[in-house]
C-alpha cells in the first residue's frame, strides 16, 4: 500500500476540495466536442485557462473570471452560447478588448496544449506576412494546439487567429512545451518516436529532430534555464538533450 512521505500531512490533502467544474456541452454529431477531455493548460502569467472540449475544440477561460464565476455561483460553469464569440484586439493593434471566454476549432482531436509568450526585446524574424503582423510582447498570447494528425497550430490568444500551422510529425503529437525564457522555441513530442524543435519567430521553421527514443514519445520538458530538455516514451528512460 502506497504512504505519504513523512514532510506530507494527509490531512490537509483530504481537506481540500473542489472549487469548481467545467463542463463541456454534449454535442455527439458535430463530433467537436462532448468526448474525455484529455489535456489542460495554464497561461504563464496566470491570465488564461485552456483546456481540450473532448475532440477538436479547445475552450479558453479568462482564470479570474473564472474564479469568480464559481464563487458566485457555485461549482458549475457550463459552456453556453455565448461562449462562441472571439475577443478582439484594436484595429490599430493597441490595448486589446477586456479578455472574455472563446472557443476554437483545431480541425482535428487534440491532444496537447501548451501557451508561450515571447520576449519583447527580442525582434521577430519571421517572413510569413500574417504571422509578421502578430506583435511580440509579454501582454501577448500564443496557444500551440497538437493534434491526431501530427499538425500543430499556433493560434493568437486574444483574437482566436490561426497564426502558424506547422506539418511534419507523421503521428500523433502527444505533448508541447514552450522554453521557458520566452524565446518562443517550441518542442514536440509525437508517437512518431521524435521531438522536433521548431522557431516560432523564424517563422516556425523546424530546428532540429531528435531521435533519441526507440518507441513513442509521450512527454518532454524544459530546465529552468531552457539549455536542457528531458523526455519520456513508451520505454524505461528518460531521455536528456542539451539544447544551444
Amino acid at each position: 500500500m502506497a504512504s505519504f512521505p513523512p514532510r506530507v500531512n494527509e490531512k490537509e490533502i483530504v481537506r481540500s476540495r473542489t472549487i469548481g467544474e467545467l463542463l463541456a456541452p454534449v454535442a455527439p454529431f458535430d463530433k467537436k466536442c462532448g468526448r474525455e477531455n484529455w489535456t489542460v493548460a495554464f497561461a504563464p502569467d496566470g491570465s488564461y485557462f485552456a483546456w481540450s472540449q473532448g475532440h477538436r475544440t479547445v475552450k479558453l477561460v479568462p482564470w479570474s473570471q473564472c474564479l469568480k464565476n464559481f464563487l458566485l455561483h457555485g461549482t458549475k460553469n457550463i459552456t453556453n452560447s455565448s461562449s462562441l464569440r472571439l475577443s478582439r484586439q484594436n484595429s490599430d493593434g493597441g490595448q486589446k478588448n477586456k479578455p472574455r471566454e472563446h472557443i476554437i476549432d483545431c480541425g482535428d482531436i487534440v491532444w496537447s496544449l501548451a501557451f508561450g509568450s515571447s520576449v519583447p526585446e527580442k525582434q521577430s524574424r519571421c517572413v510569413n506576412i500574417e504571422w509578421h503582423q502578430f506583435r511580440f510582447g509579454q501582454d501577448q498570447l500564443l496557444l500551440a494546439t497538437g493534434l491526431n494528425n501530427g499538425r500543430i497550430k499556433i493560434w493568437d490568444v486574444y483574437t482566436g487567429k490561426l497564426l502558424l500551422n506547422l506539418v511534419d510529425h507523421t503521428e500523433v503529437v502527444r505533448d508541447l512545451t514552450f522554453a521557458p525564457d520566452g524565446s518562443l522555441i517550441l518542442v514536440s513530442a509525437s508517437r512518431d518516436k521524435t521531438l522536433r524543435v521548431w522557431d516560432l519567430k523564424d517563422d516556425g521553421n523546424m530546428m532540429k529532430v531528435l531521435r533519441g527514443h526507440q518507441n513513442w514519445v509521450y512527454s518532454c520538458a524544459f530546465s529552468p534555464d531552457s539549455s536542457m530538455l528531458c523526455s519520456v516514451g513508451a520505454s524505461k528512460a528518460v531521455v536528456a538533450a542539451i539544447l544551444v
